[in-house]
């Protein structure tokens, strides 16, 4: 294949999912002359299988205080970062802002729930603790045996399959190219910096800075030296998407101690997600399918009457204390947007302003690590 350096660029990022999408989106927003590398097809990795909960008081827990601010800021642009995409792309997001109900489903889950709660009101999250007639109330299908309710009403969801497509036409609008098989096998360096990569079609390609943006597969990125990867691992995670005849059995996300579910507008009902740590294997099991079934069914008795659709296994980019990995590497001209484990559509529209201001040198602004 002939050289694509015929001209430079100002980003080369690696990786069209979710993440990587939105940072060449908003970077080519910013004037900015970018390409987008695929080994596969936009959305083959995470973003593909994600339910798309848009939760940060849900996701709260101990000792995960930076991570909680990242969330709530990037919670606070998701309407507007919604209404610019569909505007951008001519096509919707499935962003709806229904609140989400947690529930527990017997005495020692309660007593959880209300501890998660009071975390809740300690770092002033917006929460209201219901009686479980209130919870039936706002969700008639949930189980009579629901013991302890609380519901975070600003919390959100979008359909990740929607989203990736309305960021490849938006990128796709904002002229930036966008290659797909086209897996990265070289690191091109100009003494100690990183000046582009070489794809294994034979393809040449030189920007001043490269995004890595490649999901559960950043810290296999073997064309970065040693000491640039970032400490990314797979972490597995099954879920089912249900159909109902009519609307779902719930008009909100529905969290419980086991699973989450979140509905759709076309009636769909995704469950999810069980989370393993089997290295890069996505083999869908029973036992992953029957746990998930089971606790959705302890919630909502309905979804036994539901249409199994689809089962999906996929991979979350982990890291050793959770927390995403975004700003300048480790090297020169190597800026990273990976790590986001359970949060990547969430995190999705400050990802993108945090790296287009990496890519500024905006030190300040950006999040290093």
């Amino acid at each position: 294949m002939a050289s694509r350096a015929e001209h430079q660029l100002d980003a080369l990022v690696v990786g069209a999912g979710a993440i990587g999408l939105a940072c060449a989106w908003r970077a080519a927003q910013a004037g900015l002359r970018v390409r987008v590398l695929e080994r596969d097809v936009p959305g083959a990795g995470a973003s593909g299988v994600a339910a798309g909960m848009l939760a940060p008081v849900g996701e709260a827990t101990w000792g995960e205080d930076r991570l909680i601010d990242l969330a709530l800021r990037s919670h606070e642009r998701w309407p507007r970062f919604a209404e610019e995409l569909t505007a951008a792309s001519g096509t919707q997001v499935g962003y709806l802002r229904q609140g989400a109900l947690h529930v527990a489903l017997d005495p020692d889950e309660a007593a959880e729930l209300r501890r998660r709660f009071e975390l809740m009101r300690e770092m002033g999250l917006e929460a209201e603790w219901l009686r479980t007639s209130q919870a039936r109330e706002l969700e008639p299908g949930l189980t009579p045996r629901c013991a302890a309710a609380l519901i975070a009403p600003h919390e959100a969801a979008a359909d990740p399959r929607m989203l990736v497509e309305a960021l490849r036409l938006a990128c796709e609008h904002a002229r930036v190219e966008l290659e797909t098989g086209a897996e990265v096998t070289e690191g091109i360096y100009d003494d100690d910096r990183l000046a582009g990569v070489r794809t294994a079609d034979g393809g040449e390609h030189r920007a001043r800075a490269t995004v890595l943006a490649a999901g559960a597969w950043s810290g296999q990125a073997n064309w970065l030296p040693p000491e640039a990867r970032p400490p990314v691992r797979p972490v597995k995670g099954e879920i089912l998407t249900l159909r109902a005849p009519g609307p779902p059995p719930c008009q909100r996300v529905v969290v419980t101690e086991r699973v989450y579910m979140v509905p759709r507008g076309d009636g769909r009902l995704v469950i999810g997600a069980t989370v393993e740590e089997k290295g890069f294997d996505t083999a869908i099991t029973a036992g992953g399918v029957l746990e998930l079934l089971r606790e959705g069914y302890r919630a909502l008795p309905d979804v036994a009457e539901l249409e199994l659709v689809e089962t999906i296994a996929g991979l979350r980019p982990g890291t050793p204390d959770n927390m995403p990995i975004i700003g300048a590497g480790a090297i020169e001209g190597l800026v990273l947007a990976t790590g986001h484990f359970r949060n990547g559509i969430l995190l999705a529209p400050l990802t993108a302003d945090l790296v287009v201001a990496a890519l500024a040198g905006d030190r300040e602004e950006a999040l290093a690590r």
